[in-house]
């Protein structure tokens, strides 16, 4: 079922165009996960909300290179958009690089940073070089560790796919305490999703999620952390495991503890920036059997629906949806402006 937000009319509109931008669903399951595609949301609901504030607001649905052609030539104040890129034959085009190229602005980040936040290890690489607190880790796949003695940390182990969001192939088999475990986890990973396995050491505290929204005036950063409570898995695990997530069972609270808060609000500043993160974004925290918390991964083109995001906005801001979206679309408007400014 569709969540359809409550809409307000005001009076005068402010004369900018916006195009919000969308690629055609797969044919044989509308609903399938699409690689190319960040954020899945209702483009109805985004017209609906936009069109309150913003004089031009329409849907365009991409199917050719020609109409990213007639797109450029519009030339429209603001892309709002959760592609990622397109596929024409056999090129691929990153809208956002495509969008710098034609100096038009966009809600999100550029094509370096999503490409980083994207691959787990990268993101990982990026935080040690800053000097942010992260588990430690290596890359495997089937046959490449073939004994407990090869296995670079130490048990109990964290296993997850390399790539791809909302807890994809985490399961309460991704704690592993011995070798065995081990070579299961990381050949169900290559057998299910046919991907590499991030391998961490397993940090048991508190798992923490902190919004990120850059300040549209200043380019500030307000971080708005929550934290994130799941019951214990068979396993006596609290894992946000992919059911867990698809079924929106966990417990998303305020984080009332100001010292903690503030430790994550830096933490996750400091994380979207080293990943060079622009407008929003969502850093994702958890915390070691001490009390200190580790970056885990990123989002940079997080959910826009009643995820994690806009509690993280609600909670915090007290932001309605409706004021979520404005605000990102505002943040969008004027970063071609500070740019400019620069110059």
């Amino acid at each position: 079922m569709d969540w359809f937000p409550e809409v307000t009319a005001f009076p005068d509109k402010i004369n900018k165009s916006i195009e919000i931008v969308i690629v055609p669903k797969l044919a044989d399951d509308p609903t399938a996960n699409q690689k190319n595609v960040a954020i899945v949301w209702n483009e109805h609901n985004i017209l609906a909300i936009l069109s309150t504030v913003y004089a031009h607001v329409v849907i365009t649905e991409i199917n050719t290179e020609d109409d990213l052609t007639q797109l450029a030539s519009r030339k429209p104040d603001l892309v709002f958009s959760g592609v990622k890129y397109f596929e024409f034959d056999d090129r691929t085009i990153w809208l956002n690089d495509y969008l710098e190229l034609h100096k038009i602005a966009y809600m999100a980040s550029g094509r370096q940073s999503l490409e980083n936040e994207g691959d787990k290890s990268k993101a990982k690489t990026i935080m040690r070089l800053a000097k942010i607190k992260t588990a430690d880790f290596f890359i495997t796949s089937p046959g490449k560790h073939t004994n407990k003695q090869s296995i670079p940390i130490k048990f109990p182990l964290f296993i997850k796919p390399v790539s791809g969001g909302d807890s994809r192939g985490i399961d309460a088999n991704s704690v592993v305490h011995d070798f065995k475990g081990f070579v299961a986890k990381v050949l169900d990973i290559k057998t299910k999703l046919n991907l590499a396995s991030l391998v961490e050491t397993y940090l048991p505290g508190k798992e923490y999620s902190v919004g990120i929204l850059q300040d549209c005036v200043n380019g500030t950063l307000i971080a708005m952390p929550i934290e994130i409570i799941v019951k214990e898995n068979e396993n006596g695990h609290c894992i946000l495991d992919f059911n867990i997530k698809k079924t929106d069972v966990e417990t998303v609270i305020a984080v009332t503890d100001l010292k903690i808060f503030k430790k994550l609000s830096k933490l996750a500043k400091c994380s979207f920036n080293a990943l060079d993160g622009k407008s929003l974004g969502r850093i994702d925290i958890k915390m070691n059997r001490l009390g200190v918390p580790h970056f885990m991964e990123a989002n940079l083109m997080p959910g826009l629906s009643k995820g994690y995001f806009y509690r993280s906005c609600l909670l915090n801001l007290d932001m309605t949806y409706n004021d979520m979206i404005l605000s990102i679309a505002k943040n969008g408007l004027s970063t071609r402006q500070r740019e400019s400014n620069l110059i």
